[in-house]
């Protein structure tokens, strides 16, 4: 369920869905890699597979994605960034991002590699701590 514009973003970047993440699902680019990360986590948190694939550099991407619905994601760490800005064409975000289902509770940590192409940032790989 997509938040409205004016609640909290999931990615707890302190700004409104609609001024954070809402623009960038509703198809606007990413300024910076860690931009393109937080809308990331917050389409995960919000069960949109089809973002996440779109955002996904073509070279690495998976021919399908399948979210489990019983997994929330609830918090995101950005933990570093190195290079990823608007004049850039390749970035590094170090992150943590908090789950839960209704039986387990864990952290995913990973370092992601981001590369810009044609003005829009996406997702190349990462490598999970």
């Amino acid at each position: 369920m997509v938040p409205e514009d004016e609640q909290r973003c999931p990615c707890l970047s302190g700004n409104p869905y609609g001024e954070c993440c809402g623009p960038l699902h509703g198809g606007a680019a990413a300024p910076t890699a860690e931009r393109l990360m937080r809308s990331r986590f917050t389409a995960f948190a919000l069960g949109l597979p089809e973002y996440l694939l779109l955002t996904w550099h073509p070279r690495t991407r998976p021919d399908e994605l399948t979210l489990d619905p019983a997994q929330r994601w609830t918090r995101l760490d950005i933990v570093s960034t190195r290079a990823g800005g608007p004049f850039d064409s390749r970035g590094t975000v170090a992150f943590r991002a908090w789950w839960r289902t209704d039986d387990e509770r864990g952290t995913l940590e990973e370092t992601s590699d981001f590369v810009r192409e044609q003005g829009r940032w996406y997702y190349l790989d990462g490598v999970v701590a």
